[in-house]
Parts: structure tokens; sequence; C-alpha cells
């Protein structure tokens, strides 16, 4: 390989095309989101659960009873996403949500983590889009600073550690960690 095809760019941006992909909901609607979520989510106060429970619910999330949702956490598409009963998402955490992202009952997505249903084709020349779902089974556990990638299932009862980086499934019940986030050791709970 010459210097010059090492720096020349394999990829051209302008036959990019996303045509293919529906986000579910007419741009007004969208647009309209995005205006809620930066004017009023960041404005009610941290105790007004109910407040951003039914804001999400309005625009078509199905969120659970008892679901404790920070101000400054955000939605990309609510109408995509299903958190359960008694589940925590903490300040920060980003809901990249091109695809469905499903919570299970009593899980906490801890401070700044990031649940991504969506990456781009790096052998395509246009660099694709390409978005798969996200499953966290009931009480799993995401500690703080993760990323969770695309096509990613979380087993019931297990712990993500801290700055993990998930690109892979993780069986239940299990404490997992690093980059790449692997199962490490059981998971035990004191009854």
């Amino acid at each position: 390989m010459t210097n010059n095809q090492q720096t020349e760019s394999w990829v051209d941006l302008r036959k990019y095309n996303q045509s293919w992909y529906d986000r579910g909901k007419p741009g007004w609607f969208v647009l309209l989101w995005w205006f809620v979520q930066a004017i009023t989510f960041p404005l009610t106060p941290q105790p007004l659960y109910g407040v951003r429970r039914l804001i999400l619910n309005l625009f078509g999330a199905k969120i659970g009873q008892g679901v404790l949702i920070r101000p400054t956490a955000r939605f990309t598409y609510p109408w995509k996403i299903a958190i359960a009963d008694y589940s925590w998402i903490g300040d920060d955490v980003v809901l990249y949500s091109l695809e469905s992202i499903e919570i299970g009952k009593h899980c906490v997505i801890s401070q700044k983590s990031y649940l991504c249903t969506g990456s781009h084709n790096i052998e395509d020349p246009a660099f694709g889009l390409q978005t798969a779902s996200i499953t966290i089974g009931d009480g799993a556990w995401v500690a703080a600073d993760c990323f969770v990638g695309p096509g990613v299932n979380i087993g019931a009862n297990t712990v993500i550690g801290a700055r993990s980086s998930v690109f892979k499934d993780m069986p239940p019940g299990k404490v997992c960690l690093g980059t790449p986030c692997q199962p490490r050791y059981p998971r035990h709970i004191k009854i």
C-alpha cells in the first residue's frame, strides 16, 4: 500500500442513505419531543419522578409504576422504550433508542451510562446505519459510565461493573466487568 492509498478516504459520506430507517413517528412529532425533553426534563425538580413518567408515557414510552428517572436522563425516541416497575434511570443516562430498549423490573441504570441501539457498517463506503434492540433483564444493574452496544441482551440479576463496555450478550446472575465486558463470577444475593 502506498502512502497515497493510506491517506485517501475509503469512505464517501455523500452516499450515506438512511431512507429505509423508520423513526416510528413523523418529523414534527420527533421535533416536539426533542423540544419538550430539552426544556421540561432539566427544569423538573428531582423528586418529581411522576411528572417525568407522565411526559414519557404521553410520548409513547411504556413506563411502569415506581420508576425513578432523573431530570438529566435523555431518551432519543421514547416510543421505542419500555421500562418495567421500580427501575431507576440515573443522571446523564442516554437511551439512544433508534430501536427498542426494554429494561426489566427492579433494574438500575447508573449515571452516565449509554445504551446505544445504533452503529455504522465500517466495511461500507457509504457508512450505512445499523440498528438492533437492547434488552436488560429484571434485577440487573448497569453501573456508572457503562456502554451497552446494539443487539445486546443482559440477563436477569446480572451486574455490569462500572466503566464496562458491553458488545455481546451477558448471562443471567453474573458479575461482568471490563472492556470488552466478560462474565467474571456469580452474583450472590443474601436473603
